[in-house]
């Protein structure tokens, strides 16, 4: 697991008092709200977008569908850290995950 890009991912989110970590797909999980948001599994980063912007994510550089298990899970992409590199591109990703976790009811 990439702990630096761990590190970075808390810094987005270190402002928030909503978030929670869980060990989970081999990585660690960012849960906003009680609800998966964001990522870091291996040397990819997860962020859970929604269909609607998974579906146009991927036409991105360095962005693939999240597949673990042989079946891509809706709605999540697998976002390679060099994509990723800058805070404005990571912050941008943060952001694109809350905006869809907040359209979900907290658990």
């Amino acid at each position: 697991m990439d702990e630096r890009m761990v590190e970075r991912i808390r810094g987005v989110l270190a402002d928030r008092d909503d978030v929670e970590e869980k060990r989970m797909f081999g990585g660690l999980t960012f849960m906003v709200g009680g609800n998966m948001c964001c990522g870091v599994a291996k040397t990819d980063v997860m962020f859970r977008v929604g269909q609607d912007v998974a579906d146009a994510a991927l036409t991105e550089p360095g962005v693939r569908p999240m597949d673990i298990t042989g079946r891509p899970m809706k709605g999540m992409v697998f976002v390679e850290p060099q994509a990723i590199g800058d805070e404005r591109s990571l912050r941008r990703w943060v952001d694109r995950a809350l905006d869809f976790v907040a359209t979900l009811p907290p658990r």
